[in-house]
């Protein structure tokens, strides 16, 4: 007594909306499946970054912070518009608790001796400490993750990924004015 699904063309079959479709593009169930494995590793390097910031008593964006001034520093600090820009967060949220940083005395805040405005954060020995004595832990469990990667696979694979950001980022862009 119920109704068999129609497969009219304003409804198209889970076979046919599988493959490719008719004007050449990707296939669309690939495409989401994808985005759901990305969803995914998000997830547990974010599960990752609070394991490591709960030893080292900070907050999980704490240790982000830590992490790209680790990253960014070459010994003269580094703006807060850079790590804000780099962590994809409001600078505002990076003043907020780099300040609570300074106070626990994981980093140093000092004003721009070129612009006042721009406040440049660096760490102190106690982070570096720190994140030295995780090293050798990081390091294995890097291996571990990426263990199926040759050095050169890791690279090229992480050159497709920053491609597909920057097409991202994009996209963005496009579905912001309605494109």
């Amino acid at each position: 007594m119920g109704q068999e699904p129609r497969n009219g063309p304003d409804q198209p079959s889970r076979a046919k909306r599988g493959g490719p479709n008719a004007l050449g593009g990707k296939d669309h169930d690939v495409a989401r499946q994808f985005a759901w494995e990305i969803a995914a590793i998000s997830m547990h390097l974010q599960e990752i970054r609070y394991f490591w910031a709960k030893a080292l008593g900070v907050s999980g964006p704490q240790w982000m912070i830590l992490m790209a001034l680790a990253d960014l520093d070459r010994g003269e600090g580094v703006p807060v518009k850079i790590v804000s820009k780099m962590l994809h967060v409001d600078p505002s949220f990076v003043t907020t608790q780099s300040k609570l940083l300074e106070k626990k005395g994981f980093m140093r805040r000092k004003t721009s001796d070129e612009d006042a405005r721009v406040v440049q954060m660096s760490l102190t020995d106690k982070s570096y400490k720190h994140i030295a004595g995780l090293a050798s832990k990081q390091e294995e469990l890097n291996n571990f993750i990426f263990a199926e990667f040759s050095d050169r696979e890791l690279s090229d694979f992480t050159a497709r990924l920053a491609a597909l950001k920057s097409r991202l980022e994009k996209a963005l862009l496009k579905v912001t004015i309605g494109i």
